[in-house]
C-alpha cells in the first residue's frame, strides 16, 4: 500500500500541469498572477511541510490511534461505502473548525499563518502550508476516533480533503453560480485569502461552503472590492524557517515583555493581533492600513533567477527521493535527508532576496 508521502509524489507532476495551465491562461488573458519568487518560496514551503510531516505523523497518528483503540466504544468497518462518505463529511466539519480557531485563536494562527504569508494568489499558494500544524492540531480530529472511524479511513479523507483544496487557489476561474453556494470554490475561497475588512476571517470551508452559512462566517467576494492578499503583518523575507516562525516569537516576546501574569497566558490564546496595554504602549506596532500595502518583491538579478530554479530543481529530486524512501530510512537518515532539503530550501530563499547593485544602492538610499 503506498503511504500518504508516496502519493503525494505521485501527485505532483500534476500539480505542476496544473501550475502550467493557469500560467499560460493568464498570460493569454493579460493578467499574470505570477511572480517566481513568491512562486518558488510558497512551493518550497510546501516540500518543508511534506517533510515535517514525515516526523509529525507518528504523533498525531499515533494519538489518533491510541484514543481509537482504548477510547471509541465501536469501531466502524473499512469495508462499508457509508463509513468512508460520512468519515469525509465529518472530517471536513472537524477541519472547518480546525481552520476557523487557527484564524481566532494566536497560538494557532502562528501554525496557520504560513499559508496566508503569500501576497500572490494563485496555484502555489496552495501547497505554501506550516511545518508546526501539528502542535495542538491534531485535538480537532478527535472526535472522528472517539466515534470509531478508523485510521485509515482518518488518513484517506484528510489526504481527500487536502487535495480537494488544491484547485481552488487561483484567480483564473470566476464565480460558479450555484456550486459556490454548497462548495469551497476559487470565488469564496480567493475572499479567504483576503486582508480586506468585508472579508477578513471569513469562508474557512474546505469542500463544504455551507458550513460557514451555517455558523455566520460566509462573505461573498464583491467585484467593486477587490481581494488585496497577504497578513495584515506582512513577513517580508523569503526565508523558509523565519516564516514559520516569526509568529511565535512575536508571542514570545509580547509574552515575556508583559507585566500581568494572565496577560502572559492571554497572548497565546485571544484573538491574534491582541496585545497587553503595557506591551502596546511601549512597543507599538503601526495601524494596519489596507492603502499602504506594498507586496514584498526584492529584484533578482537573472543570475539570481538561474541560480535559484537550478536549486529549486535540485531539491525538488532530493524531495521525492526522500519521501518516497522515507518510511525505509532510519531516524538518523531521516534527519540528515530533512536537514539537507532545508538547506537547499533556505538557499533559495536568500537567492531571491539577492539584488542587483543598482536596485540595493537604490533601496538603501530610500
Amino acid at each position: 500500500m503506498l503511504t500518504g508521502p508516496q502519493i503525494i509524489v505521485l501527485a505532483t507532476p500534476v500539480f505542476f500541469l496544473l501550475i502550467g495551465i493557469e500560467w499560460w491562461i493568464g498570460r493569454r488573458r493579460g493578467r499574470d498572477t505570477w511572480r517566481l519568487n513568491d512562486a518558488l518560496n510558497s512551493i518550497g514551503l510546501g516540500v518543508m511541510s511534506q517533510l515535517t510531516g514525515v516526523f509529525s505523523a507518528l504523533l498525531t497518528l499515533g494519538i489518533y490511534t491510541f484514543v481509537f483503540r482504548h477510547a471509541a466504544p465501536w469501531q466502524l468497518p473499512t469495508d462499508a461505502a457509508w463509513v468512508w462518505v460520512v468519515g469525509l463529511v465529518f472530517y471536513d466539519f472537524c477541519c472547518y473548525w480546525h481552520h476557523r480557531f487557527g484564524h481566532t485563536i494566536a497560538l494557532f494562527w502562528a501554525a496557520h499563518v504560513v499559508h496566508h504569508q503569500s501576497e500572490d494568489y494563485n496555484l502555489s499558494t496552495a501547497p505554501r502550508q506550516t511545518s508546526s500544524g501539528w502542535i495542538g492540531g491534531w485535538a480537532f480530529y478527535l472526535p472522528m476516533a472517539l466515534l470509531g472511524f478508523p485510521p485509515l479511513v482518518f488518513g484517506v479523507v484528510a489526504l481527500i480533503d487536502l487535495l480537494y483544496q488544491y484547485w481552488v487557489h487561483t484567480q483564473q476561474i470566476g464565480k460558479l453560480g450555484w456550486f459556490d453556494r454548497w462548495f469551497c470554490a476559487p470565488s469564496n475561497h480567493r475572499v479567504h485569502h483576503a486582508v480586506n475588512d468585508p472579508y477578513l476571517d471569513k469562508n474557512y470551508g474546505g469542500i463544504f461552503i455551507v458550513r460557514d452559512r451555517m455558523f455566520g462566517s460566509y462573505a461573498e467576494e464583491d467585484d467593486a472590492v477587490p481581494c488585496v492578499y497577504g497578513t495584515r503583518g506582512p513577513l517580508r523575507s523569503w526565508n523558509p524557517v523565519w516564516a514559520n516562525l516569526h509568529n511565535y516569537a512575536d508571542l514570545a516576546k509580547d509574552c515575556w515583555r508583559a507585566s500581568n501574569r494572565g496577560d502572559r497566558f492571554r497572548v497565546w490564546f485571544k484573538h491574534p493581533g491582541w496585545r497587553p496595554a503595557d506591551v502596546a504602549a511601549t512597543w507599538p506596532k503601526p495601524a494596519f492600513d489596507l492603502r499602504a500595502v506594498e507586496r514584498f518583491d526584492p529584484p533578482m538579478t537573472r543570475a539570481a533567477q538561474v541560480a535559484a530554479v537550478a536549486v529549486f530543481g535540485l531539491l525538488l529530486g532530493a524531495t521525492t527521493l526522500f519521501l518516497w524512501n522515507a518510511h525505509r530510512l532510519t531516524w538518523p537518515e531521516q534527519l540528515a535527508s530533512a536537514a539537507g532539503v532545508v538547506a537547499l530550501l533556505w538557499l533559495v530563499g536568500r537567492l531571491s532576496e539577492r539584488r542587483s547593485h543598482d536596485a540595493a544602492a537604490s533601496a538603501a538610499a530610500m
